[in-house]
């Protein structure tokens, strides 16, 4: 294994979810913990959003919430991304709130909540122009006389209806309106039927921080509980938002090589003059992109340094000039405070910073196991 390590500091994600809760008007917070909380850890950032006061947790997988019961939380959870054969007995066992897009999901937690003898807690997600998850609004109304008809004999209750933002991170862009047009409009057939909903939801962390008007009852921050800003802060602060993840390794060697050497396969990079190599151990079965050599930077002793060509499966190369202090042992940032972030890795090799963390969060397993 390389010497790559991956830190979360928790005590940021309590403090980014206190961020939120002060941007979330009247709404209480929903702190997203998908995807092994975007590579943060599933459990151990559950735990950190509910001291910040997130009220919810939210994830895609069934497993994930059965996960975060068999941890310990007791608070509301709602799971959403299923087709109709998923554990749906394990979840209402589990307590768990279920989110519905077709009316094969509704008859499936309805025949299930029967067998149990329970009522089960529904959210109706509402397809208002993602074109992802979600039941399309011209097929809501038969999907809620399903859901309907369930209530009526009280083997589900629906407390929810929610959708989901293509462009939020985009503020201004007229698809965050036309969605929040459908999005009322499908609040209003729930109302014609007489649905007491308990959370009405749409916002995620780009629409928490900058929509207040479309907060409704609950925000779904995510990628902003781990203090990455899903848009540019107007005043330069980051919202106030603090990044949890950090990455690091060590120079395993360094040496001087001339004018005109070639570094890694294929020789990308030729060095231009007389300089010293710094080899890193780490490389892309660590989750290092291989499309980072001759973009990406990483940090020692407080210097930026350039990968300096191809990443490699276990190692990579850095320039360190003709003259340098820096030797084997020396640490290697990555990302973090003393280094480059998430968001500038995301730009130099042309993806999102969504991306980054949860490839590098993806060691955390190795390094647990």
């Amino acid at each position: 294994m390389s010497a790559l390590e991956v830190m979360v500091d928790y005590a940021a994600i309590t403090r980014n979810v206190e961020v939120l809760r002060g941007r979330a008007s009247a709404a209480d917070v929903m702190a997203v913990v998908k995807a092994d909380a975007y590579g943060h850890g599933l459990v151990e950032s559950g735990r950190a959003a509910r001291s910040g006061g997130a009220a919810w947790l939210g994830v895609a997988q069934p497993s994930e919430a059965l996960a975060l019961r068999a941890s310990g939380d007791t608070g509301r959870i709602l799971t959403w991304l299923y087709g109709p054969d998923f554990p749906v007995r394990e979840l209402i066992i589990a307590d768990v709130d279920l989110s519905a897009s077709s009316p094969e999901v509704v008859g499936a937690i309805a025949a299930t909540a029967r067998d149990l003898g329970v009522a089960a807690r529904v959210h109706v997600c509402v397809d208002t122009g993602l074109g992802r998850e979600g039941v399309p609004l011209r097929e809501l109304e038969s999907l809620l006389d399903v859901a309907s008809a369930a209530q009526a004999e009280g083997l589900i209750t629906v407390v929810g209806m929610w959708s989901h933002l293509a462009w939020a991170d985009a503020p201004g862009h007229p698809t965050i309106d036309d969605q929040a047009t459908n999005f009322r409009t499908a609040l209003a057939i729930a109302q014609e039927r007489s649905l007491d909903l308990e959370v009405r939801h749409l916002a995620n962390s780009a629409c928490t921080l900058t929509r207040p008007d479309l907060h409704f009852d609950l925000v779904r921050p995510g990628i902003a509980i781990y203090g990455l800003p899903p848009v540019p802060d107007p005043d330069g602060r980051d919202f106030g938002l603090t990044r949890a993840m950090s990455v690091r390794s060590e120079v395993i060697l360094v040496k001087d090589v001339p004018a005109g050497h070639g570094v890694s396969y294929g020789h990308d990079y030729v060095t231009p003059y007389p300089t010293s190599l710094g080899l890193v151990s780490a490389g892309y079965a660590d989750g290092v992109f291989r499309s980072a050599g001759n973009r990406a930077e990483v940090s020692i002793r407080g210097r930026r340094y350039r990968i300096a060509g191809r990443v490699c499966m276990d190692q990579f190369v850095v320039d360190l000039g003709p003259v340098t202090e820096v030797r084997a042992g020396d640490t290697v940032t990555l990302i973090g405070p003393d280094g480059p972030t998430a968001t500038e890795w995301a730009r130099a090799i042309e993806t999102i910073d969504y991306e980054v963390v949860c490839r590098f969060g993806a060691l955390r397993d190795k390094e647990r196991a």
